[in-house]
């Protein structure tokens, strides 16, 4: 009974975070949930191309490409938090004659969003993601050598992020900077995964993400952003300490020309302990990132 509480926590938290911050949505819910929906929409990952993918990675590719979005289902002024319908489906062509797709690595689920407060400017806001991740293969994961099967190996596992998010902004005449912040919790173990995974993989993972962003004359110039996540579970064959295992970084870097409309150029350098590519999670590599990108 214990075990099943602590399992729980999270989520009970979630529901008394929202039922507390009912009040302080009401001072001034129609400005302040107007605002929040396009913070909501501003801090979402980025959808991007990227010829040749992760340069440096052991597996050569033609092209990366990322496309993720939310569907607002839920934004309603007079409720107290908000939905979205969330996809995020990321696709690598293999560098090669037949140009394969093998694994692609496809999410679907759900975000919760609560505000806490009604300042625009220093906003805060916590959420609750559900997350599906699969690859759409169903071959055996292991091969008889017991290596991953990259090719048609089975990868599935499902996931939920708790987070808080704040951030501040900052006006200069037509120029406008934002500093964003959110720190969370990613947790795999309640729900149903791939066995192949067992004791080898980051089921649980501590999560920051900084974000700097510029904005002149309603439009955004560029941003900044980096990430760190690291995995705290228990592996069979990694101490808590092997961060060249447990450790997921990343910089970003996003700017705009004024002909271009939430379109940038992307430039990233990162390490993956675990690459977040489904079935090739046993890969460890730095790599750069060059292409376009979008919050679209």
């Amino acid at each position: 009974m214990i075990r099943y509480t602590l399992k729980a926590l999270p989520i009970i938290t979630f529901l008394q975070l929202t039922i507390f911050t009912h009040g302080l949505a009401q001072r001034d819910s129609s400005r302040n949930e107007t605002s929040y929906l396009e913070t909501y929409k501003n801090n979402r990952e980025f959808s991007y191309v990227s010829p040749k993918g992760e340069l440096g990675g052991p597996t050569r590719f033609l092209l990366t490409g990322r496309v993720t979005t939310s569907y607002f289902l839920l934004a309603n002024p007079k409720v107290p938090v908000s939905f979205a319908l969330v996809q995020d489906f990321t696709v690598k062509v293999m560098d090669q004659k037949s140009a394969a797709v093998r694994t692609p690595s496809l999410k679907l689920g759900g975000t919760w969003y609560v505000p806490i407060g009604s300042n625009a400017t220093f906003y805060r806001y916590a959420s609750l993601k559900f997350m599906h991740h699969s690859n759409g293969q169903d071959g055996q994961s292991l091969n008889s050598d017991l290596s991953i099967n990259t090719r048609d190996g089975n990868f599935s596992t499902n996931y939920l992020v708790l987070s808080y998010h704040f951030g501040d902004k900052v006006e200069k005449g037509k120029q406008g900077y934002t500093l964003n912040h959110d720190a969370g919790l990613q947790w795999h173990k309640w729900f149903d995964y791939e066995r192949a995974l067992r004791n080898d993989y980051g089921f649980t993972r501590i999560m920051y993400n900084i974000s700097f962003r510029k904005q002149q004359e309603n439009r955004e110039n560029w941003r900044l952003n980096a990430s760190l996540n690291y995995a705290i579970n228990d592996m069979a064959d990694y101490k808590a300490t092997a961060v060249k295992k447990r450790l997921n970084t990343e910089v970003s870097f996003h700017y705009s020309f004024p002909f271009m409309h939430k379109a940038y150029l992307m430039a990233a350098a990162g390490y993956y302990g675990e690459d977040t590519y489904n079935i090739y999670y046993r890969d460890k590599y730095s790599y750069l990132r060059f292409g376009v990108s979008t919050n679209l």
